[in-house]
């Protein structure tokens, strides 16, 4: 488990999955994903693939808290993710419309950088995120990840940008 100021960061937990479902199959939280809401059958999937993930490599995607009202509010943390042919130490996050504006994500992409430089002794980390998703772009940034370049990841769609940031 890690801590913020404001959150509390713990291994997703099987009775977490309605929530995570509940979360993802929301089209607000989905705006910027061209695979749209996640179907009851891709968050299965997801979930158990985030649970594997924990159990191969001992880290992974947190359950999201906020300490202010013990809700759940998001998913995210480190895991290893495909960029084209390269597999890539990847920070990704999900936060639920309620959570948003919080400066939440800001806080939480700082803890797990500092995670994956620190407990996992990382040398650099990188996140993908669409160009038109400003808020997500300006999250990075502010995190001290900065572009370095882009990824043809979605078929017909102008191409992700790639965020880096090293020890």
């Amino acid at each position: 488990m890690e801590v913020t100021e404001r959150l509390i960061l713990r291994r997703t937990e099987q009775e977490d999955f309605e929530r995570f479902f509940e979360i993802n199959k929301d089209p607000e939280t989905n705006l910027y994903n061209p695979s749209g809401p996640m179907s009851f059958e891709k968050a299965e999937d997801t979930f158990r693939r985030m649970q594997e993930h924990w159990d191969q490599h001992h880290f992974g995607a947190w359950t999201i808290i906020a300490k202010e009202n013990e809700n759940i509010v998001g998913f995210g943390g480190l895991s290893y993710k495909k960029y084209g042919e390269d597999e890539k130490l990847n920070l990704g996050y999900r936060f639920a419309v309620e959570a948003w504006g919080k400066g939440y994500a800001t806080e939480f992409t700082k803890k797990a950088i500092d995670f994956g430089f620190t407990s996992l002794d990382k040398e650099e980390i990188f996140g993908v995120v669409r160009p038109d998703n400003i808020a997500s772009v300006k999250v990075l940034e502010k995190a001290g990840m900065t572009q370095i370049g882009t990824l043809n990841d979605v078929p017909g769609q102008p191409e992700s940008l790639v965020y880096r940031i090293q020890k």
